[in-house]
């Protein structure tokens, strides 16, 4: 079972990758959530994959059996959870914003800074 995991993580690595190297800002966002869903992925196989014992301390004990899942990794994918959705909600907003302002969500039409038609500064004095 954590095996397959494994290679959904690997598969959710190489297309948020592939995505993220993409000329347009949309495509670039899209990469940016699905990076976030294979850390998480990659975080809920590490803390082991066991449906037969929950991550509960039983009454009477100080710890938790050694062949239940661990809580921690689950902790830590909740919080990741609502961080990664708050950075996407920003990162929609300033796309969107950008759009408005330039009319495109390609990044070779934002250069803003560096316009294409204007002549190159002094190389020397």
């Amino acid at each position: 079972m954590e095996a397959l995991f494994a290679i959904l993580v690997g598969i959710f690595f190489a297309a948020a990758l592939y995505l993220m190297m993409s000329k347009h800002i949309i495509r670039v966002l899209l990469g940016v959530v699905l990076l976030g869903n294979a850390v998480n992925l990659l975080l809920f196989t590490a803390g082991r994959l066991t449906a037969e014992v929950p991550p509960i301390i039983p009454a009477g004990s100080d710890t938790l059996a050694m062949d239940a899942a661990n809580p921690l990794p689950q902790a830590l994918i909740l919080t990741a959870i609502v961080i990664s959705f708050s950075f996407f909600c920003f990162l929609l907003v300033l796309t969107y914003r950008a759009y408005q302002d330039l009319g495109t969500d390609d990044t070779d039409d934002m250069r803003v800074a560096e316009p294409k038609d204007e002549p190159m500064p002094p190389m020397g004095y």
